[in-house]
């Protein structure tokens, strides 16, 4: 791998219904196969479900629960002489975006209910909350930078 240039961003377009390019990403990201009319269905109908249920505003209910997973440290293996450290490090906010969007998806691909509708509304809900798996992923994130403290001089 070259360590030359570092990969280009590349901009997404904002999605149709709400001009936001953090949605865009989530569904991006929610996407299989290329399939990104199911993954926009998928998303928009949870956005009803959360209208419903919840009657409030789901954007703002979808930015707050990306809020409260997205994290602030994370830890990376650093080798130092044949011991392998947990090292803690600060998180970049696009990083951090990207890992909520990833820990939520995948904590509502794990959930029980029926359909991904209603999984994604109900994690949605769950974050927003300040409940559910995708924060409990955070705090366990900070939980092991915090443990991995004694390390941060191995920081590079």
């Amino acid at each position: 791998m070259s360590r030359r240039h570092a990969a280009e961003k590349r901009e997404v377009l904002p999605d149709p219904k709400f001009g936001d390019l953090v949605v865009t990403k989530f569904i991006n990201s929610l996407m299989y196969d290329g399939k990104k009319s199911i993954a926009e269905r998928i998303f928009y109908k949870a956005f009803d479900t959360i209208e419903i249920k919840a009657k409030t505003d789901p954007l703002a209910l979808f930015h707050d629960a990306l809020k409260n997973v997205k994290p602030t440290v994370e830890v990376r293996s650093r080798r130092v002489g044949g011991a392998t450290y947990q090292v803690p490090i600060e998180v970049r906010s696009e990083r951090s975006q990207a890992l909520a969007i990833r820990w939520l998806i995948e904590m509502a691909r794990k959930r029980n209910e029926n359909t991904m509708e209603e999984r994604l509304s109900s994690e949605f809900m769950d974050a927003a909350g300040n409940r559910g798996a995708s924060v409990k992923k955070r705090e366990d994130t900070h939980r092991m930078a915090e443990a991995n403290k004694a390390f941060s001089h191995y920081r590079w």
